[in-house]
């Protein structure tokens, strides 16, 4: 078999005054190459106060392009934006090598580690949807025979989709679907009749989530040293010390330049932010842009509409922090934001953690008394589904239960509250 070669130019085209934003942003794009299985063989970058409407980069700069390309034989070029299908074909044109922007790659990406039914239809809607006017505007069919960067696909293993079939294709998956978010929406809502303390995991993709969860709950999810290595969410069932039983769902990670787009295909997995009762914000606390990972946490949870969710600041990987960064640290925990320093690595804070993670379950929640006569038993034994039964008695009136109970779960059984 003949082997692919996956050597790549990347190319950025930036403002003045935004050099070190771009160069963070290229070499996260770089990572994002080495995920995919690429090597970035040299770096082209361009000061422009707006990118070329017909090639993004200015026409001196592409002929250094399409001479890299030639003399060295490359036949791939990631761009650090989105370029449009009239871009793209403009460049290929010039260069004689295969264009993708770096949203096509992430998708590359989530295409790569999707195992779920969902995680797979959910990738390849998001492919049709972003790539396909794209490959269209270069006079491509969506054939997918070739292999290697940006034409990996979850779906159809030789995917030859023309013009015709595609929006029947795009209607098939969105009903799929529709029919596996009923699904979900069902687990969702008996989790929710339990009564168990729901948290998330969320936080910029390589932050140690899924370490965090396989330290927690032995979960076994795969956790790489890659982007975007998980990309199912995962529920686990994790019960602290004291007893209380709490569920933890981990997350895709995030990502600047995450396109709203990509957002909206993965938001019924992304929902279960939504509907948690707090999130656990992790943090690669050795990284010197884990402010900035932060902050672009924190506007895409705020795209979410969660951003007043009670949430808890992992600093995962503290041992490998700087002094720098361990003076970060204690800048952040000064503040009246709830904060744990651990390494889910080897497991040191995990006390911290726990006790940190009590707190929050118990946030909300008050012991009370209820007696249930005895003909309510079905009700009792709904009770102990939905709260953390502390003492039971039989008395001659019925079973008197103390238990503590959120507000949603007094409300239900408020006729068997005891003054």
């Amino acid at each position: 078999m003949e082997k692919i070669d996956n050597r790549v130019i990347t190319v950025s085209v930036y403002p003045q005054g935004a050099q070190e934003e771009a160069e963070r942003s290229l070499l996260e794009l770089e990572r994002l190459v080495d995920t995919a299985g690429g090597e970035v063989f040299a770096v082209l970058t361009q000061m422009k106060s707006s990118p070329d409407v017909a090639t993004c980069v200015g026409e001196g700069k592409l002929e250094e392009l399409s001479e890299l390309c030639k003399n060295n034989d490359i036949k791939k070029i990631v761009f650090d934006c989105e370029l449009t299908p009239a871009q793209i074909k403009n460049i290929e044109n010039a260069t004689n090598a295969d264009v993708i922007d770096r949203s096509m790659l992430i998708l590359d990406i989530f295409a790569l580690h999707a195992t779920s039914a969902e995680g797979k239809i959910q990738v390849e809607l998001a492919q049709l949807k972003y790539t396909a006017p794209r490959l269209m505007g270069k006079g491509k069919d969506m054939s997918r025979l070739g292999g290697g960067i940006g034409t990996r696909g979850p779906g159809e293993s030789k995917l030859e989709i023309d013009r015709r079939r595609l929006s029947s294709r795009i209607a098939f998956l969105q009903n799929e679907l529709r029919e596996l978010e009923k699904n979900r929406l069902t687990m969702r809502a008996q989790r929710d009749r339990s009564g168990v303390v729901k948290a998330c995991i969320a936080g910029y993709t390589n932050a140690g989530k899924s370490t965090l969860l396989n330290l927690l709950t032995g979960a076994g999810i795969l956790a790489e040293d890659k982007l975007f290595a998980t990309l199912d969410p995962t529920t686990r069932k994790y019960e602290l010390p004291s007893g209380i039983n709490m569920l933890i769902t981990d997350t895709v990670g995030f990502i600047r330049k995450l396109p709203h787009h990509l957002i909206h295909a993965f938001r019924s997995t992304l929902d279960e932010a939504v509907y948690c009762d707090f999130l656990i914000i992790v943090v690669d606390a050795s990284d010197e842009e884990c402010l900035s990972h932060m902050a672009v946490t924190e506007g895409i949870l705020e795209n979410l509409n969660v951003s007043e969710k009670p949430r808890l600041y992992v600093f995962n990987k503290f041992d490998l922090c700087t002094p720098e960064r361990l003076y970060d640290l204690r800048l952040f925990k000064s503040s009246s934001a709830r904060v744990v320093a651990i390494s889910a690595k080897n497991g040191e804070g995990l006390d911290e953690l726990q006790d940190q993670l009590e707190q929050m379950c118990r946030a909300g929640k008050s012991a009370e008394l209820f007696l249930f006569p005895y003909t309510e038993q079905s009700a009792l034994n709904s009770l102990y589904k939905m709260a953390e039964i502390r003492n039971t008695k039989y008395v001659d009136e019925g079973v008197l239960i103390e238990a503590v109970v959120d507000a949603k779960t007094k409300g239900m059984f408020q006729k068997f509250l005891k003054n």
